[in-house]
């Protein structure tokens, strides 16, 4: 993994790995978030519930640097990510950072092998490394027979799954998945979730799920509820594993 020792830190940074302080959030006047705390320590999965239009996705795109809080601080690390450069923020997505959200956001003229490859081959790795990289996440995730098929020739479950493995693939320290399992049916959806546990455990990855379906949430560790731009402790606790 890559180090960015460039980062500004102070004597009293967090400890979890990713930490939302006081962070709020409007567009235009409308409040989506009014002061929301979160603490993700490493290979923990969070889930982030809430009524629609709560600012749970809100939330998350500050989290992963791609809205800059009106006030508060964003943590990655140990040190602070809100205020970064562009540049710098957009080169933590891209190597520190993936993500899945709920329309895939696939590139539909390409396979769906060059779409696992295409952030690996940005990070300079060799071709035919990440090639054998994406041909491996591809079988873990039950697609094997698809390297060759462009993604947007194929089912919105199938497509969901490669947009699963791309984001996978990178070997990211923070996983963001934005309603991972909404195209999915009941089956697929436990084959994603299986695998986005077994990263988190085995790599240390933390994931910050958001979604609306409670089979879902309850996979995580911890589930927390963004309710009127706040975040609490949501009262279901998740199975794990």
């Amino acid at each position: 993994m890559s180090t960015h020792t460039d980062m500004p830190v102070r004597g009293d940074a967090p400890t979890g790995l990713l930490e939302a302080r006081r962070v709020v959030r409007s567009f235009g006047r409308t409040p989506a978030l009014r002061g929301a705390d979160l603490s993700v320590a490493a290979g923990e999965v969070v889930a982030v519930t809430g009524p629609s239009g709560s600012g749970q996705s809100t939330l998350l795109h500050c989290l992963a640097g791609i809205y800059q809080p009106d006030q508060g601080e964003v943590w990655f690390g140990g040190r602070r990510l809100d205020t970064l450069p562009d540049a710098e923020r957009t080169r933590l997505r891209r190597t520190e950072f993936g993500f899945v959200f709920q329309f895939g956001q696939l590139v539909p003229e390409l396979t769906a092998a060059d779409n696992i490859a295409l952030p690996l081959l940005f990070n300079k790795v060799p071709r035919k490394a990440a090639y054998r990289r994406a041909a491996a996440w591809l079988d873990r995730l039950e697609l094997g027979g698809l390297a060759d098929r462009r993604t947007g020739e194929v089912s919105g479950g199938q497509a969901q799954r490669v947009a699963v493995a791309r984001a996978l693939a990178i070997e990211p320290r923070v996983l963001f998945a934005d309603e991972p399992t909404g195209s999915l049916d009941s089956a697929t959806g436990e084959v994603v979730m299986g695998v986005m546990l077994d990263l988190a455990r085995a790599e240390g990855t933390a994931v910050v799920l958001v979604t609306h379906d409670p089979r879902v949430a309850g996979y995580a560790d911890r589930q927390v509820e963004v309710r009127d731009g706040e975040v609490g402790e949501a009262m279901a606790e998740g199975v794990g594993r």
